[in-house]
């Protein structure tokens, strides 16, 4: 693969304001995709999960749950070690936008109705990753200098 590519994907001068972000967001998704795909924290697991996701018209719902506890539970982590920030921020990000238009957008803004303000506001922090890299105290900072 093309070194320049390489060098530019995990590239970053995003400074500490980045890994403030990352830490806690990466934390939150991974425990979003380890209750999915594991059932741990108290969530239903693949089958439980994969059974909703179903039901709410995203088929096949295990391999769904599969694909969104992936990314949330993987990518999480990436973004808390700072390692292929930007692929897993953008999985992440589009993980989001699935979140918010087929489970939460009917039900309005605030998260006390089921609402897609918590989606929206990971989103937000995914897309500010994608854009700025991982930051300080990262793997991608170490391989990229």
């Amino acid at each position: 693969m093309n070194s320049s590519f390489i060098k530019k994907l995990l590239s970053t001068d995003a400074g500490w304001g980045a890994l403030a972000l990352r830490v806690p967001v990466g934390i939150i998704l991974a425990a979003h995709g380890a209750q999915k795909l594991f059932g741990w924290f108290g969530g239903y697991g693949l089958e439980g999960t994969g059974q909703w996701m179903a039901s709410i018209g995203l088929a096949p719902g295990v391999l769904m749950a599969f694909l969104a506890g992936g990314a949330e539970f993987f990518g999480g982590l990436a973004l808390v070690l700072g390692v292929l920030t930007r692929p897993a921020a953008v999985l992440n990000a589009i993980t989001m936008v699935v979140a918010i238009f087929a489970v939460h957008f009917q039900n309005g803004f605030f998260m006390s109705n089921g609402g897609y303000e918590y989606a929206l506001a990971l989103l937000a922090a995914t897309v500010s990753l994608a854009l700025s890299g991982a930051g300080k105290l990262s793997v991608d900072q170490k391989l990229a200098s």
